[in-house]
């Protein structure tokens, strides 16, 4: 019988297995070994794709002459700095005595694609590959993805989606970033007064780049309006509270062109009128017209993903999401808590089941004050599977981040801040146990000379989950914060007055103490922040405006849970976008605005996120089985050897139309050699594909266009047709 050969992402991971195996054998150079396991590792990535000069010296100098670069099949080698390592891999993938491998890499897209490029590189042939998929670290947890492996094939839709990818990503990486160089290189460099400037593009960051600058420069025009409200202060049973008048129907400021919106004046003589108005009659008062009192519950929010998490801790701990990853990352090794790369926020079924584990194993941490015991007692983790914290079909590859229970002896040995993180996750896991909190709203409409005064009241009477969702680091119970968050939208109100509330009844005549005009001022739109950038790069596909695009591709952002971090990083790094670590404030810089504005006069298709949103899903339906890669790499397919897609330019003036940009288009002259990818739907407008004499009989245009050939004759204008 042979051996089993299992192979992980990194050394630390694979130490973790060995201790899981019982392997208890010698470590050697890169390896792990007993007498009938070896245990290995990569270090990341040990194999990437070659630049474009292993194909043929002529790539090494970027020139408009050899683009597009377009290889039919894709070259691949060993990074130098892990040849080593790669060596030791290989030698064991082809031991005659091995015979079963254990492929151990991370679970996900990313980490299949690092051990398929081993195993391709290595030549690995007439071997049996299982695929171990786990959630956690934990000894039990390696133990059950061993124990249910199933064959590799089972995740070939998985790897070609991260074959795709990559592709994808290198194809545009060289071609776009190379002939935007080559076209407007030196003109940035010479502004900036740089020696040489590159124009570095990609599918998701140029995209990231764009809904940064564009936010940047919506703040940079905006122009604040003012505004003024009117405000009744109203006496009740020796307490006072504020009326906010609104302009609704029966008011003689209904519809008026002096309102800005239905609560306030443009003009603040107009608000000092209404209050004159209201005033000629002595004393002020009101009567009650409309009083409803119900009670609200708020739910505890679902679990964290990772974006979620992300966004959390850049809010909580002025951390970067690229910060966060390694964090939580961290945390996983150590057993703390389950696969920080995932895009759920809920658990599986089967994970529900035995969800009492990872509670009970919270009993030994000391930050959340018994809270562990008490949900035990409480029982409420028998029915969880019923709740909306329980969805299967929500989960693709794994489910949401919670502790494991494990491990809590590691904690003494990671940063505060890594600690902080900890204990923010476990709250949040164990907050969905606690009933909601539960608040007394109170709605009030009172009348003063057929004008509408609104109160609004909401008192919090049952904790709940609040009881556990603050952080012992906090300066606030969370209680508190959730009633400050309501401040813009209710009237403070204590229990003298939530009392007084409750007696009142419809008809009640108030005394109105005073009448007051409260300025206010239209605020621009917030910058990004780290944690909210990686928010809306998770939802950006709700930024799309076609409707029917936008529910195609629901739930799809751009970028994945692994790589938004890194692509915000090399953002930063590359100096195209500008990070203020005290505060997590994402700012463009110079830079980055001047390639914005070359990808907008070029390749404006990258800034926006309907393309890098729908590549994203169409990459989601490969992993799926759902279409097959060379379905997918149609959409790719530019038509090399000096062939170019001519889709983007009509949807580009498509865009105009609709925009109103053209409002008598007639036509569109398209000068070409024919050599691309044609529309397949006739567009609005008249098209007609001009080509040079010069073997022009030899290209067809689609039957809805016309063909005109020119000569050089009729170029200098001696001819006419």
């Amino acid at each position: 019988m042979g051996k089993a050969l299992y192979i992980a992402e990194k050394p630390s991971v694979a130490q973790e297995f060995a201790k899981a195996l019982k392997i208890n054998g010698q470590r050697r150079d890169g390896y792990l070994e007993s007498e009938d396991s070896v245990v290995t590792w990569c270090v990341g990535h040990l194999v990437t794709m070659s630049y474009p000069e292993k194909y043929d010296i002529k790539y090494k100098r970027w020139s408009l002459d050899t683009l597009p670069f377009l290889p039919r099949d894709f070259k691949y080698e060993i990074i130098p700095a892990v040849q080593k390592q790669f060596n030791i891999v290989r030698g064991l993938l082809n031991r005659p005595d091995v015979d079963t491998i254990y492929v151990c890499t991370d679970s996900g897209r990313e980490g299949e694609y690092i051990y398929r490029l081993v195993a391709q590189m290595a030549g690995v042939h007439d071997k049996t590959q299982k695929r171990v998929w786990i959630d956690s670290q934990t000894e039990e947890e390696i133990l059950r993805g061993i124990r249910e492996a199933k064959d590799i094939s089972e995740y070939d839709n998985l790897s070609a989606s991260a074959y795709l990818r990559a592709k994808e990503d290198y194809l545009m990486g060289i071609n776009f970033s190379r002939v935007l160089t080559l076209r407007y290189g030196n003109s940035v460099s010479n502004y900036l007064k740089t020696k040489y400037q590159a124009i570095s593009v990609g599918r998701v960051m140029t995209c990231v780049l764009g809904m940064v600058v564009r936010r940047e420069r919506e703040i940079r025009s905006f122009v604040k309006t003012p505004f003024y409200r009117v405000l009744g202060s109203i006496s009740l049973e020796g307490e006072n509270f504020d009326g906010e008048w609104r302009a609704v129907e029966g008011s003689r400021y209904f519809r008026s062109p002096y309102l800005y919106k239905e609560n306030g004046f443009k003009e603040k003589q107009y608000a000092e009128k209404l209050i004159g108005e209201l005033s000629q009659n002595s004393p002020l008062v009101c009567q009650v017209e409309k009083i409803e009192r119900k009670k609200e519950n708020k739910n505890p929010p679902l679990l964290f993903n990772l974006a979620e998490l992300q966004n959390v801790c850049s809010r909580l701990f002025k951390i970067s999401p690229d910060e966060t990853l390694r964090i939580v990352q961290e945390l996983y090794e150590k057993k703390l808590v389950t696969y920080p790369r995932t895009d759920a926020r809920g658990l599986s079924t089967a994970v529900a089941k035995e969800i009492y584990k990872n509670i009970s194993g919270l009993r030994r941490y000391p930050q959340i004050d018994g809270a562990a015991d008490e949900v035990l007692e409480m029982g409420t983790y028998k029915n969880i599977a019923k709740t909306r914290y329980v969805n299967d079909k929500q989960i693709t590859d794994h489910y949401a981040i919670i502790p494991t229970g494990q491990g809590l002896s590691a904690l003494n040995g990671i940063s505060l801040t890594a600690q902080r993180v900890y204990e923010t996750i476990v709250r949040r896991f164990l907050c969905i146990f606690y009933p909601p909190a539960v608040y007394q709203k109170v709605n009030l409409v009172t009348v003063m000379e057929k004008e509408h005064f609104f109160s609004s009241f909401r008192v919090l009477q049952s904790e709940g989950y609040l009881k556990i969702a603050a952080n012992s680091f906090a300066a606030k119970k969370a209680s508190e914060k959730s009633q400050d968050s309501e401040e813009e939208e209710n009237t403070s109100c204590n229990e003298v007055l939530l009392a007084a509330l409750q007696k009142l009844k419809k008809n009640d005549i108030l005394s109105v103490d005073s009448l007051s005009i409260k300025e206010g001022e239209t605020s621009p739109p917030k910058r990004y922040n780290s944690g909210s950038m990686i928010l809306a790069m998770e939802n950006a596909g709700q930024l799309i405006e076609d409707e029917e695009l936008r529910a195609q591709i629901r739930g799809s952002g751009i970028g994945t849970s692994a790589t938004r971090a890194e692509i915000l990083k090399k953002l930063f790094s590359i100096k195209y976008l500008s990070l203020n670590k005290k505060t997590q404030v994402i700012t463009p810089t110079l830079l980055g605005e001047m390639v914005f504005d070359v990808c907008s006069a070029s390749i404006r298709q990258l800034l926006n996120p309907e393309l890098t949103a729908s590549w994203e899903k169409g990459l989601t339906y490969v992993a799926e089985g759902t279409i097959t890669p060379a379905e997918y790499m149609e959409k790719l397919d530019l038509a090399g050897e000096g062939g170019t897609d001519f889709r983007p330019a009509f949807a580009y003036i498509d865009d105009l139309i609709a925009t109103h940009r053209f409002t008598e288009l007639k036509g569109v002259i398209y000068f070409t050699d024919g050599q691309g990818i044609y529309p397949q739907k006739m567009p609005l407008y008249q098209t007609a594909f001009v080509f040079m004499d010069d073997g022009a009989e030899e290209q067809e245009v689609p039957p809805w266009a016309m063909k005109l050939v020119l000569d050089e004759e009729d170029l200098r204008g001696g001819r006419n047709r």
